[in-house]
């Protein structure tokens, strides 16, 4: 079976997404070794399954065990992106056989959410991320910041002055400008420099959590310092994984939104077959298309709740489970 890769980009429709999911499971659970006898192992019969909320999601964890690959991939500028991790625990690996794909599904849902990426600075406060091999984010900030084509764009560690002198003149020329951040390296930022305000023409994005950096902090609580002291209306969020190949953005107020070929499911926490209505909480499943080469059905160890408008919220992790991912913050 050929799955037309444009296809994933341009659905139209809930009818069109559920049709090419459906094609895309038949896909991997025939090519895809370890989801094929993941499968089989729950003693599924694949062409049965006629409805998504019948497709068996693969734990996350397995991207700590194995390569989850396609056999018939097509092998184009092959990439494999690691997780972060603290010392002692194994990290997950994506094995990305085509980088283009992902590059096309981070770039159409920055311009689905935010308009021309030449339109803007873009500016990436990523310490814990910069100094390890192997982040996915990196990989897309960096590519952001050379498709903007702005002379001021690019990368910052531990250099908080020259950010905040970059940033004011941004201001100043009034030109729209998206700092994406690593929250606890945002929060050293304003307050290492009270004195700062930002403007219209800045969104701030926060991601990645505290890294261990600081103690955790409710949503609501960093997202009011962090307005503060940017003097920003309200805090921005990605939300996103090695194991996947596309993100969600949230606008303000932890509300995400998915691009067309993602789809969040919740599932119920003491039975992993069975899904929850729009408002309780449970664990996250999530249909990511743009893995098509790996795996699109990934049980994430993250709680969280879908909204009537298919919007969605992060509240947590599942106890025991690894601090690491964006924008894993406690509820």
């Amino acid at each position: 079976m050929n799955i037309n890769i444009e296809h994933l980009f341009t659905i139209k429709s809930e009818q069109e997404f559920r049709r090419l999911v459906l094609d895309v499971f038949r896909f991997q659970a025939t090519n895809n070794p370890i989801y094929g006898q993941y499968v089989q192992s729950l003693k599924i019969d694949i062409e049965a399954i006629e409805q998504i909320e019948q497709i068996p999601f693969l734990p996350v964890e397995f991207f700590k065990s194995f390569e989850i690959i396609t056999n018939n991939q097509n092998t184009k500028d092959p990439h494999s992106f690691t997780s972060s991790g603290t010392t002692g625990q194994i990290t997950s690996k994506h094995f990305v056989s085509d980088s283009s794909i992902y590059q096309k599904s981070y770039l159409k849902a920055f311009e689905l959410f935010y308009g021309n990426i030449t339109d803007y600075c873009i500016l990436a406060l990523l310490p814990s991320y910069l100094e390890r091999e192997g982040s996915s984010l990196v990989y897309m900030a960096d590519d952001l910041i050379k498709k903007s084509k702005h002379h001021q764009s690019g990368f910052y560690l531990h250099n908080y002055d020259e950010l905040i002198l970059t940033l004011q003149q941004l201001q100043d020329k009034k030109q729209k400008t998206i700092l994406l951040g690593v929250t606890y390296a945002l929060l050293d930022v304003v307050e290492q420099f009270p004195l700062f305000r930002g403007g219209s023409n800045l969104i701030v994005m926060e991601t990645g959590g505290m890294k261990g950096k600081r103690k955790e902090m409710i949503r609501e609580e960093l997202h009011s310092i962090l307005c503060e002291g940017f003097g920003v209306k309200s805090i921005h969020s990605e939300y996103g994984m090695t194991e996947l190949l596309s993100q969600a953005y949230s606008k303000g107020d932890g509300i995400f939104t998915t691009p067309p070929w993602i789809k969040i499911l919740i599932r119920d926490t003491n039975d992993p077959f069975s899904y929850l209505p729009a408002g309780r909480t449970g664990g996250i499943n999530i249909i990511d298309l743009a893995n098509i080469y790996s795996c699109s059905f990934i049980a994430t160890q993250d709680l969280g709740k879908t909204n009537p408008n298919n919007s969605f919220e992060v509240l947590g992790r599942f106890d025991n489970s690894d601090i690491r991912g964006c924008n894993l913050l406690v509820q």
